[in-house]
């Protein structure tokens, strides 16, 4: 049972790894302002949550941005944090309902459902925290923030289109990219994770057997 538990905290270790590594690839989408940039590092939560539930993921969630925050954070934590409030919003909401329709429709729905709310999610979060966050502590306007985004998209004029025109629409493509590459990695790394937990329930069934 330990050795069950401590496999299961290595593998949840090294996809939080996996994860905070991915953070450093970000791409960069022409119909968005600079300062947004798709990165897959909520790949790794996803697949762990999946895999060992949506705690899982809010841990992995936790210690990618904790690590990104440490050893290459430039924002006072702040960009941390709203990854970290977003990213747990996609893999709660997946993971919740994944556990209950454990097959490929329940994981459709639960990817669709986790994009919808971290796209939400983020709108809020931006709203009410890490603009002003920005704002306040690091000293960069939401005015500026606004301007950047009008260069690339006109119809951005105030806090609340940019809101409208790019931080839901980012997120939504962004939720749309790392869904669908969960959903065509998840059944390759699926064995690995749930190795211990097939050999277990095998040496019960030969028990079982045996009596």
């Amino acid at each position: 049972m330990k050795n069950s538990k401590l496999n299961k905290n290595i593998k949840i270790s090294l996809l939080a790894v996996i994860a905070f590594l991915l953070m450093f690839i970000e791409v960069a989408i022409p119909i968005f302002p600079e300062f947004l940039k798709i990165d897959i590092s909520d790949l790794p939560a996803l697949i762990g949550t999946f895999a060992f539930g949506p705690v899982a993921g809010i841990i992995i969630e936790f210690m990618k941005n904790l690590l990104h925050g440490l050893f290459a954070g430039k924002t006072a934590f702040i960009g941390e944090l709203a990854n970290f409030l977003v990213g747990a919003m996609l893999v709660i909401t997946a993971g919740t309902i994944y556990n209950k329709k454990k097959d490929k429709t329940g994981a459709v729905i639960a990817l669709l459902a986790g994009t919808v709310v971290m796209s939400l999610g983020a709108a809020i979060v931006n709203l009410f925290v890490l603009l002003p966050l920005y704002e306040k502590v690091l000293g960069f306007p939401i005015s500026a923030v606004v301007g950047m985004s009008s260069k690339v998209n006109p119809k951005v004029v105030s806090l609340g289109t940019l809101i409208i025109w790019a931080i839901i629409p980012f997120n939504l493509i962004k939720g749309a990219v790392v869904c669908i590459m969960t959903r065509l990695v998840y059944k390759s790394v699926s064995p690995i994770l749930h190795k211990e937990q097939m050999e277990i329930a095998n040496e019960k069934l030969e028990k079982k057997y045996e009596q």
